[in-house]
């Protein structure tokens, strides 16, 4: 469990900043052109691996288009990484030299046959990730590519390979999705209203909370994907509405439940971030953990 932080809350006021080909100097920075993919899921297909039907022998599909968003380019190819859960990723090549937008099936079969690391069906497991994306060349020769395919690492050594190449301002932007991601997982359907539970502590001396009851949106994204209305579940609301004046829906953020498994992390109001674990029961609620380093709570989800 984090360490619950013994300082005051603060809200912090982050003022964003744009950036131009001037930098307010003397000095004047060149931009460079580049290129950005647009992906999508194609509309009714799955946005999963289901494993189920998996084990059960069935050959599966997923459907998927490619466009290009943005720059001009000279050719494109299309890329995929498979994430083994806790293990190593694997790069390759689809489609070579490909004419965009380009519409895609591909099935269980020809994943297996596109990456030489992959012996059988047998070797796709719960937890992996599938993710495919775009590799473009530009008319003077560079390469833009859109997953990492290097196997470089970060700062702290954690391997990279079939992470976004792009940075955060790619990346995270709402007007493009450079990748498309298919988890192996199991059908999931738990989005709806669920009244919260929650038993939980603070920071700052504020007195902890028993039983403390709040209503939370969890919107389906597909793919067993979900976004909570209030991240902490209403235990930041219980426990520093009074005290601070911190109420109400607090932070959003995106869970993944992965064969009823639930989990995730997202920002907090107040400068830190939440861990989110639980699992789904046999009658539907969930049993759930939410952590900050200014609260920690235990809950009991129930849909309504």
């Amino acid at each position: 469990m984090k360490k619950i932080k013994i300082l005051l809350l603060t809200i912090i006021i982050t003022v964003g900043s744009y950036s131009c080909d001037n930098d307010g100097g003397t000095s004047a920075i060149e931009a460079e052109a580049g290129a950005a993919p647009n992906m999508t899921k194609a509309p009714g297909s799955s946005g999963i691996i289901d494993l189920l039907k998996l084990e059960s022998g069935e050959v599966l599909s997923i459907s998927f288009r490619v466009e290009l968003a943005q720059g001009e380019i000279a050719s494109a190819d299309v890329v995929a990484a498979y994430v083994v859960l806790g293990g190593p990723t694997y790069t390759t090549t689809l489609d070579s030299d490909v004419n965009l937008p380009q519409d895609y099936t591909i099935t269980t079969n020809d994943i297996v046959a596109a990456f030489t690391e992959l012996n059988s069906t047998a070797d796709i497991k719960l937890g992996d990730v599938l993710r495919i994306s775009a590799r473009f060349t530009m008319a003077d020769g560079r390469v833009l590519s859109l997953l990492n395919e290097a196997g470089t690492t970060d700062i702290n050594g954690t391997d990279l390979t079939g992470t976004d190449n792009t940075g955060t301002t790619l990346s995270n932007s709402k007007l493009v999705a450079i990748a498309v991601n298919y988890p192996v997982s199991c059908p999931s359907d738990i989005g709806g209203t669920y009244l919260v539970s929650s038993n939980g502590v603070g920071c700052c001396g504020v007195p902890p909370i028993t039983n403390y009851e709040y209503t939370v949106t969890v919107t389906d994204n597909g793919g067993g994907v979900y976004t909570l209305s209030d991240y902490s579940g209403g235990a930041f609301d219980g426990l520093f509405c009074a005290a601070f004046n911190i109420c109400g829906d607090t932070s959003s953020g995106d869970i993944t439940d992965v064969c009823g498994a639930l989990g995730g992390s997202a920002s907090d109001c107040c400068g830190d971030s939440y861990d989110f674990s639980g699992v789904v029961n046999e009658d539907g609620t969930w049993s759930v953990e939410v952590e900050s380093g200014f609260m920690a709570a235990t809950q009991v989800w129930t849909k309504q």
